[in-house]
């Protein structure tokens, strides 16, 4: 089969015609912080990817998910970073949903039936920092929950319907626990300014969205048992695994294009291009490996250890092919053209992505040697 030929027939099956669309742009175009690329994901249905049909979703699974996020990095670094981070929170969602009685299925049915977009706000975008670290301080006045502060990066900030954030509120035992709240783009106090000075993923719409004693709607706040000392949950690991495989396969994507670059190049060496496919193709059956066993049994600690190393053995991968494909194509084809130096840069972003390696070490080798509960710091 061609290279990526699966993924991108994934893509028209579940998101009809979004391939094509971005096909017709320029890379420049697409990575731009003007980019028409989420406009375009919008317009394909690919807010209620991950939505279970039952509310009217495209009831993707992760090994459907994983695919179409690299097919899309492919075409648009910027797309696929900021979809995943929709994605995140509507997988978050759906494992709420299902176990649950709230009223979390409203919320899917909406996303599905409006094509409405979700940013995260949970903590991230500094090296080693938590992602369960909650950016926002919340007040309460009886019954009443308000949020201040800002979350900066957040992808689709400009785009966003509501945005999802993490918080902690004080539990039955008085310990402060996680709740996630989502708030409404267009609320009393939300805001967006200017961040992102890189042209580097400029097309994820990633500013800074400020909150100004915004006030929580009570149907719109899902209180968890997690406390914020980072022990977590069921709906926070199944999150979390959905988060590692997606961010992965979408750099994966970014990485992919930049080998169909020397696949392209009549004068390329053939022992480079077979070893650059190889790196990529190791990953992406990694991942596949991982849905599998989402797709067959129970999430747990085991499934969230395996994800990281997944994504962490990902990094490694890609940086090869970035030496092997730079190095390939080289100093003319990266002279005359943006688009190598551009993926050789985008590509080095998921590093930067909560948690980060250095953080996990320990967490992640006491586990594995002695089966102590699994921490995310």
């Amino acid at each position: 089969m061609r290279f990526l030929q699966r993924e991108r027939t994934v893509v028209e099956e579940v998101l009809p015609g979004l391939d094509q669309c971005l096909t017709a742009l320029s890379p420049a175009e697409l990575e731009a912080a003007d980019s028409p690329g989420i406009k375009l994901f919008r317009d394909s249905g690919g807010p209620g990817l991950l939505v279970p049909a039952e509310h009217d979703g495209r009831g993707a699974d992760l090994l459907t998910a994983l695919r179409v996020q690299r097919a899309i990095g492919s075409r648009s670094p910027s797309l696929a970073v900021a979809t995943t981070m929709h994605h995140f929170s509507v997988a978050s969602l759906v494992e709420a949903a299902a176990t649950s009685s709230g009223m979390e299925w409203m919320l899917l049915a909406a996303i599905a039936k409006d094509n409405l977009l979700l940013a995260s706000g949970f903590a991230e975008g500094r090296t080693g920092q938590g992602i369960l670290n909650p950016a926002l301080a919340a007040r309460t006045d009886g019954g009443k929950v308000f949020l201040s502060g800002s979350k900066k990066p957040c992808s689709l900030a400009r785009s966003m319907d509501l945005l999802t954030v993490s918080l902690p509120l004080p539990g039955p035992d008085g310990q402060d626990r996680l709740a996630f709240a989502l708030i409404p783009a267009d609320a009393p106090g939300v805001a967006v300014e200017p961040f992102w000075g890189s042209p580097i993923l400029a097309g994820a719409e990633s500013d800074e969205v400020v909150l100004d004693d915004v006030e929580v709607p009570s149907e719109l706040l899902v209180r968890t048992d997690v406390t914020t000392d980072g022990r977590l949950d069921q709906l926070q690991t199944v999150g979390f695994v959905w988060f590692e495989g997606l961010m992965t396969a979408s750099y994966l994507g970014a990485a992919s294009a930049l080998v169909e670059h020397v696949l392209g190049d009549p004068r390329g060496n053939v022992a480079v291009a077979a070893e650059a496919v190889t790196c990529v193709e190791s990953v992406a059956l990694a991942l596949e490996g991982l849905a599998a066993e989402v797709a067959t049994a129970d999430v747990t600690q085991d499934t969230l250890a395996r994800s990281l190393m997944c994504r962490y053995a990902a990094q490694d991968a890609i940086n090869r092919v970035l030496s092997l494909s730079v190095e390939a194509l080289g100093g003319m084809t990266f002279i005359g053209s943006g688009d190598v130096a551009y993926l050789n840069s985008a590509c080095r972003a998921l590093a930067f992505h909560p948690p980060s390696r250095g953080r996990m070490a320990a967490p992640l080798t006491e586990y594995f040697a002695g089966g102590a509960p699994l921490r995310i710091p």
